[in-house]
């Protein structure tokens, strides 16, 4: 009698259990597919610069090989690589400090004057941010041109500024907009200035918005290609710049082009990685008004 009442209940509880798990795997796989096919070009750059060059670039393509790193030897010894990878990370990592510095006062004194004039502002950062980058481009090649600062890490840091600062705006004045006010009033009664309630008070609080920020203008910067192939020739040039000159040319050169790319791309990858808990803490925290 107990038998046969349990036995029912067991299998009821059973195949829902075995429902799942089939779904979860099915559903894991579909996701390990999607995975590969966005992942192919990747993966087909890195086989493509670990084979000989003679058998590198082969149709069909040849499976069995024996490894080799020529084509970042060669990339190293024969061209300028190193220098256009300097110039990448300087450019980078500059244009961030000076977006992160102008954009913290202004999304601070956006986020704490509603009204009409910092609502327009607003709409004038977004719509300067959705302009076509060659109708912002063309005005700077002519200016750098014209103040003699044509090919230099400093006009493509100050191009690159400009054009990702509404974003960095945007997305700051989103997190100041999370931190209520009487914060402000509180620290004003005590004696302080604006000034030091955004220095001793926000930009603390602001951690994993500031980074949140500085990692996508980082990564902006760092993969730039319109800006800088229009803005530079040869001394300020950046990586993007230089894979694009390497590629239509032979053999050695597709293959150096594919290892600069592989270099372009593992640090972005392992940035992210180490990043990405402060990445998905800011946009939470900045999602939820504004």
């Amino acid at each position: 009698m107990s038998t046969d009442t349990v036995a029912p209940e067991a299998t009821r509880t059973a195949e829902p259990a075995d429902s799942t798990r089939g779904r979860r795997i099915l559903v894991g796989l579909f996701l390990l597919a999607v995975c590969v096919i966005m992942l192919s070009p990747v993966i087909w750059t890195m086989l493509a610069v670990s084979k000989p060059t003679n058998v590198a670039f082969l149709d069909p393509p040849v499976f069995a090989w024996t490894p080799t790193f020529d084509a970042f030897v060669d990339l190293w010894q024969t061209t300028n690589f190193y220098r256009d990878l300097m110039n990448t990370v300087i450019v980078a990592v500059g244009s961030t400090f000076v977006a992160l510095v102008i954009g913290l006062p202004a999304a601070y004194a956006l986020s704490r004057a509603p009204g009409w004039v910092s609502a327009a502002l607003l709409v004038l950062a977004l719509v300067f941010r959705a302009l076509p980058r060659f109708s912002v481009v063309l005005p700077m090649y002519e200016i750098s041109i014209s103040l003699g600062v044509y090919d230099t890490k400093w006009a493509l840091g100050a191009a690159l500024v400009a054009i990702n600062q509404p974003f960095s705006i945007w997305l700051l004045r989103n997190f100041f907009a999370e931190i209520s006010p009487t914060l402000d009033e509180a620290a004003m009664m005590d004696g302080c200035t604006r000034l030091q309630i955004l220095t001793r008070i926000m930009i603390p609080l602001m951690g994993p918005g500031i980074i949140t920020a500085g990692i996508f203008m980082f990564l902006f910067a760092f993969q730039e290609y319109l800006t800088a192939v229009v803005l530079t020739n040869v001394d300020a040039r950046t990586v993007p710049v230089f894979i694009a000159s390497q590629l239509g040319q032979n053999l050695p050169m597709l293959q150096q082009a594919g290892a600069a790319s592989i270099i372009l791309t593992l640090p972005v990858i392992a940035f992210a990685l180490v990043a990405q808990k402060y990445m998905v803490a800011g946009l939470n925290a900045g999602s939820v008004k504004g």
